[in-house]
């Protein structure tokens, strides 16, 4: 608008100017003289120049006098050293120690379940009993078979004590006895077979055989479970290895719950499988979590990088050139409203969401440009945004 009113005053200067001399410029448009009106061409072309060196000069010192009016504006941030951890994201899912099948070990009719789905057992409680099929009334008949050889054995020792009797008879009845009782033993181990019971303290998940049913040895029978000691197993790739370590910590979070727990790595592998190129790594899961169930789905976030002095910037803001070198903008502070862009090479390091670590190139206490950081060149004056 400024630069426009100065352009009409001197529009307005040059017709009174020319005012003084309208009859000259008539007679000489209507001489019809060639060289006269080229000449007229001439003066007024140079007195056009001069008076548009004259408009420019003005115009310059107008936008001197506007200060900032025509800078660009920018935004800035000032560095600093912050606690950076990096975190890479794995899934993995909720497995535990304590899940186990119980087979039947000796076959015959399941004659009595004593327990039901959901019931909370303790460790060695008898959950149910399969027919011996005999084998009771055949233990009781070798107890009196054992009573009786043990009798046999004694009389004989003490006889033999007393010198009386051959040694073989002795020896005889000490063997028929000791046999006895390792039949007694063989077939009490043989009955404890048919009576099923908790290996430890958990959670009646599932009946797998109905009371009534014949059973074989390795018939599934119950399904126990225990929600303590649980872990998420994921597997991690080789290139974590020296990372992703015993004591790392640990966000896991369960998408289906909408919660999240805080953890750490409990053991980490040694072993790298060849057909996937990772390792196995557990999380412990803290008991008192009842809705956590095994084979849940889990998404891991594993700490695998930690600075305590790190450099972060947005990713937004770095710009590459054409050698693949990265770089940013920084401000050189003339005053209070403006400064000078300034480009600045970096060396990068790990992200995390919309932030990055810059290794090298940038200091504490620098004001880097983040609003107008695609815009800027280097050496640009600019308007800092107040904030």
């Amino acid at each position: 608008m400024k630069t426009n009113t100065i352009i009409t005053i001197f529009l307005l200067t040059l017709i009174v100017s020319c005012g003084g001399k309208k009859d000259n410029f008539e007679a000489v448009l209507e001489s019809g003289d060639s060289k006269l009106l080229h000449t007229k061409k001439s003066e007024l072309l140079e007195s056009q120049r001069a008076l548009q060196l004259q408009i420019d000069d003005i115009n310059a010192k107008l936008d001197e006098i506007s200060g900032t009016d025509k800078l660009q504006l920018v935004s800035t941030f000032n560095t600093s050293e912050e606690l950076f951890k990096h975190y890479v994201e794995l899934q993995g899912n909720v497995t535990t120690k304590n899940l186990v099948v119980i087979n039947a070990e000796f076959g015959g009719l399941l004659k009595t379940v004593l327990v039901k789905e959901g019931q909370q057992v303790t460790k060695g409680q008898i959950l149910a009993k399969i027919d011996d099929g005999g084998l009771s009334q055949q233990l009781s008949q070798m107890q009196i078979q054992a009573d009786l050889a043990k009798t046999t054995f004694e009389r004989q020792e003490r006889l033999w004590q007393q010198s009386i009797g051959s040694e073989i008879q002795y020896l005889q009845a000490k063997s028929a006895y000791e046999s006895q009782l390792e039949a007694i033993n063989q077939m009490k181990q043989q009955l404890a077979k048919t009576t099923i019971t908790s290996p430890f303290s958990g959670t009646i998940d599932d009946i797998l055989t109905d009371q009534g049913t014949i059973v074989a040895p390795g018939t599934s029978i119950f399904r126990l479970v225990s929600l303590k000691d649980m872990y998420v197993e994921v597997d991690v790739p080789e290139s974590y290895l020296k990372d992703i370590t015993t004591g790392k910590e640990v966000i896991v979070e369960f998408p289906v719950l909408n919660m999240s727990i805080n953890s750490v790595v409990r053991q980490a592998g040694s072993y790298i499988n060849a057909a996937n190129r990772t390792f196995k790594v557990e999380v412990a899961i803290p008991n008192g979590y009842d809705n956590i169930k095994p084979n849940l789905t889990a998404k891991l976030k594993i700490n695998d990088y930690t600075s305590g002095k790190a450099i972060l910037i947005p990713q937004d803001i770095i710009s590459e050139d054409a050698s693949g070198s990265e770089y940013i903008y920084v401000l050189d502070q003339v005053n209070e409203k403006t400064g000078t862009v300034k480009r600045t090479n970096i060396a990068t390091g790990k992200t995390q969401g919309d932030i990055i670590e810059v290794l090298e190139g940038l200091t504490p206490n620098t004001l880097v440009i983040q609003e107008g950081a695609r815009s800027v060149k280097d050496g640009q004056k600019v308007e800092v945004k107040q904030i």
